[in-house]
């Protein structure tokens, strides 16, 4: 086998086999969402990590008003609250034990931007411009993990 065919055939292997399964930029994913205990997401069979913010230990808090009753983070709490079924996900990065980050949607809201203003999540650096901006102004008006109203959100639930 000459060096030419051998180019040929892998570029015909990594033509079936291999990028269908990679990442490609403007492919989305549409579907419900799962909220999983640790703030990630279950959609399409895919675990996602919300692209662009980190979330700090806050401790596990349980919701009262479900049966049975359910312990996660405040993040995933809220994330849980927020979400109404579908969202839309833009991958960004595919880790290597298979999840996806992706910056996601319930309608028109970004749900990683929601939790960075909500105080639950803080802007990581690969976080859009407009995440450190939400993360500031949560940090100055005390809220979720930056201070006076953590308690507040136990007592929404």
């Amino acid at each position: 086998m000459n060096g030419r065919n051998l180019v040929i055939r892998l570029a015909i292997l990594w033509a079936t086999l291999i990028a269908p399964a990679a990442l490609r930029a403007g492919d989305e994913i549409f579907s419900y969402a799962l909220v999983r205990d640790d703030a990630t997401l279950q959609v399409a069979g895919r675990v996602i990590r919300l692209h662009g913010i980190h979330i700090p230990e806050t401790g596990q808090t349980c919701r009262h008003r479900q049966t049975p009753i359910r312990c996660a983070s405040r993040a995933a709490l809220a994330l849980d609250s927020k979400i109404q079924g579908f969202v839309r996900c833009i991958p960004q990065v595919r880790y290597d034990d298979g999840t996806l980050s992706a910056i996601c949607y319930d309608d028109d809201v970004d749900l990683g931007a929601y939790l960075v203003s909500q105080g639950w999540a803080v802007a990581g650096p690969d976080a859009p411009f407009d995440y450190t901006v939400r993360e500031r102004i949560a940090r100055h008006q005390g809220k979720g993990v930056w201070g006076r109203h953590v308690d507040e959100f136990r007592s929404i639930q």
